[in-house]
């Protein structure tokens, strides 16, 4: 699939601030089933800008924003092909070893609630592969998508007994009975092409990836009970979403400040009409 994406991030502050540093995880890396075409990050104002690598292998952004500073606009467009692989990841840049993605974090920390459900699927299945697929279905059976429940902060066994979240909660989710289950699982953001025509929404996508030491990491979006498509672009992984969040950082000033997100995500205009 060739799909054409464009991410805006504005922030606006109730006073003018005298710094602004900003870590940027919006740029994707091509590897097995997804290709990069393009890929351009635009600053409404004068910036300096430095790529990186973080240490889970993702690429990065330094942004450094001198004030004084009442309001900053991140655009990131871009355009990549994708490959339906069956949630399969192959060739992305690996500097750390699956059993670290074992490790609890506070948003992935499994209560009694999360163990005993983790517990109940894994005597059900037998197989490793197999079982993941059952947790995915189940936690988005358990957890019901809620659009106005939006804190990316909250932990997995918050969301578990609240029954209700977004995409980042049914990843905590996951991720955490993954772990009581003995298998490495790791936090993805990314974009989704939406088939049910919502060409723009409020946030980019979130799901997880689990690793089985018979295929390696394998992709599962416990949000929409399936396995990543080509309808899917990988940009960040690490162990939770405060690890790949896309934007994380300070500023130096007070007052408040309003954050206004817009991602569209859409396909090609020639292969639409093929």
């Amino acid at each position: 699939m060739r799909l054409l994406i464009e991410h805006r991030t504005a922030y606006r502050f109730s006073q003018p601030q005298r710094r602004l540093i900003q870590l940027l995880r919006l740029t994707p890396a091509s590897f097995v089933g997804q290709a990069v075409v393009a890929w351009r990050l635009d600053v409404d104002r004068d910036a300096r800008l430095r790529a990186g690598r973080d240490g889970y292998g993702n690429e990065t952004t330094m942004l450094y924003v001198d004030g004084p500073l009442e309001a900053i606009t991140l655009t990131v467009t871009g355009e990549v092909l994708t490959e339906d692989r069956a949630g399969m990841v192959e060739g992305t840049n690996e500097p750390l070893p699956p059993g670290l993605f074992l490790r609890a974090t506070p948003q992935t920390q499994a209560d009694a609630a999360i163990a005993d459900f983790a517990a109940t699927l894994a005597a059900a299945e037998p197989r490793p592969l197999g079982r993941l697929h059952a947790l995915c279905a189940a936690v988005q059976a358990r957890i019901a998508f809620d659009p106005g429940d939006g804190n990316p902060h909250r932990d997995a066994a918050t969301a578990f007994a609240d029954g209700h979240g977004v995409c980042q909660d049914h990843a905590h989710i996951f991720i955490a009975a993954a772990r009581l289950m003995g298998h490495p699982a790791r936090y993805v953001s990314g974009h989704l092409w939406r088939s049910d025509g919502a060409l723009v929404q409020p946030a980019a996508h979130a799901w997880a990836e689990a690793w089985l030491d018979e295929f390696g990491w394998v992709g599962f979006d416990p949000a929409n009970g399936h396995c990543p498509t080509d309808a899917y672009v990988r940009v960040a992984a690490a162990l939770d979403y405060r690890d790949a969040a896309p934007i994380s950082g300070a500023r130096i000033g007070g007052g408040d400040e309003a954050l206004h997100v817009d991602v569209a995500v859409a396909q090609a205009e020639d292969q639409r009409q093929s």
